[in-house]
């Protein structure tokens, strides 16, 4: 049952705000800390992801609680009934179907044409879907404004490439690290804005007697006017870090990439690819259904579940910044990614056996911490592993390959909700994710050292 509006552990409780002000001061000040060993040319970059991240999840935490209120008794499908999870799972999951199919487009369109006019077209798209999706009035038109989302946010791959350009082989993981944190903090501050703005849409914006409410359109109008000003931040400050590629460079084809990963899945670019889908699709996909079993375990609302994003967010920038270059360090990319996958199942494990707030808030830890170790490593590894006038290429398939598995993870775990249980989702996930260390077994030997240049 959820938790009781009066009880001591509820989210609102001073307590909780407490500890919510103190993660938020310790974010600022470590950031303040840390900011002066970035390099200057990654900053600009930085800032165009998360100003991006953060109108992404202003409504990406929000949006089961759209689909609840447009078909709160599920919908009816060619004869078949939908229920509440499973559709969630499929309007989430039309995001990562224009994702994946745009992802390899847009990152060869970078190898030939640059990264900068790539990111900034996929900016507008994303503008135009927020705007969608805050003056929807149907489901239909909430997964159109997630199509449309989607092909736009095709995008990730040209953003690690660009970040593998212009950084050195042996400090990669490290920018990486840098530019997830900087994501991260979007996801961190991205959901209280949501929250807020759903509160001010209830909210009379014209004084004296006219009445101006945004209603529901309210975070959509915010994300998209977030869009817009990313646009121009973009256009002003982020330049160019890639050289026209020659036209008689040599460069795979799109469909030849993806042949190869299935021909030779022994090849370390075609388990490196594996890995990462497989892992961030059971870790992601099971976003959709943990915000419905925690409304009906500890009461989250619309108002207050983007706090709990918050506290995820701000974990993965802390672990990002204070712990995953001395980590990678001391322990190696491919040893870390291993402990990272470790920690992610774990915390997929203990999400549903909490029983408090606290448990909640420990095992919820495991789960930044965990994608903290593993993603960035995985990346790197891979901007090694391939050549550099086809970067942008595999960039986008390792984003592509992840969609594909996040496509099908939330339509499986929203399957397993309604018809197994509430927790397994989660087992099910943890499950996933602990695989993939099989196919980790002697990748060490395989990827080139950090000091060597990409062929």
């Amino acid at each position: 049952m959820p938790l009781a509006a009066n009880d001591p552990l509820a989210f609102d409780s001073p307590q909780a705000v407490a500890v919510l002000a103190t993660i938020g001061a310790l974010l600022v000040f470590v950031l303040a800390r840390e900011l002066r060993h970035v390099p200057k040319s990654l900053l600009v970059l930085m800032a165009a992801a998360f100003l991006d991240m953060v109108g992404l999840f202003m409504v990406m935490p929000i949006l089961p609680f759209y689909v609840k209120a447009f078909a709160a008794d599920g919908v009816t499908l060619f004869g078949a009934q939908i229920a509440e999870g499973t559709l969630t799972g499929l309007v989430v999951s039309s995001f990562t179907i224009a994702q994946l199919i745009s992802a390899p487009w847009w990152g060869r369109l970078s190898d030939r044409r640059g990264r900068r006019p790539v990111l900034l077209i996929a900016l507008a798209a994303s503008a135009v879907a927020f705007l969608l999706f805050g003056f929807a009035e149907s489901l239909w038109l909430v997964m159109l404004s997630r199509v449309v989302q989607g092909a736009g946010g095709g995008t990730v791959g040209v953003i690690q490439s660009y970040v593998a350009d212009s950084v050195e082989p042996h400090d990669r993981a490290r920018a990486l690290g840098w530019l997830s944190a900087a994501t991260n903090l979007g996801v961190a501050l991205g959901p209280v804005l949501g929250s807020l703005a759903v509160t001010l849409g209830t909210h009379d914006l014209l004084p004296g007697g006219g009445e101006l409410r945004l209603g529901r359109a309210a975070p959509g109008i915010a994300a998209s006017l977030l869009c817009v000003l990313n646009i121009v931040f973009a256009w002003r400050w982020l330049r160019e870090s890639k050289a026209a590629t020659p036209k008689k460079a040599v460069q795979t084809k799109t469909m030849a990439a993806v042949a190869q990963v299935f021909a030779q899945p022994g090849a370390p670019a075609a388990r490196l690819l594996l890995i990462y889908a497989i892992a961030i699709g059971a870790a992601q996909g099971v976003n959709p259904t943990m915000v419905l079993y925690l409304e009906h375990r500890f009461g989250f609302t619309e108002t207050t579940i983007g706090y709990l994003f918050m506290y995820i967010g701000a974990l993965s920038v802390f672990a990002r910044v204070l712990l995953l270059g001395r980590a990678v360090d001391r322990l190696g990319e491919v040893k870390l990614s291993r402990l990272g996958i470790a920690t992610l199942a774990a915390g997929l494990v203990a999400l549903p056996l909490a029983r408090s707030l606290p448990e909640l808030a420990g095992a919820v830890a495991l789960l930044p911490l965990g994608m903290a170790m593993t993603f960035p490593c995985l990346t790197s590894m891979l901007s090694r592993v391939v050549s550099a006038t086809d970067r942008g290429l595999y960039m986008g398939l390792q984003q592509s390959f992840g969609g594909v598995a996040r496509l099908c993870a939330p339509l499986v775990y929203g399957f397993a909700y309604d018809l197994i249980g509430r927790q397994a989702p989660f087992l099910f996930a943890a499950a996933v994710v602990g695989a993939t260390l099989l196919l980790g077994f002697g990748l060490g030997a395989s990827v080139p050292p950090k000091s060597a240049k990409a062929a």
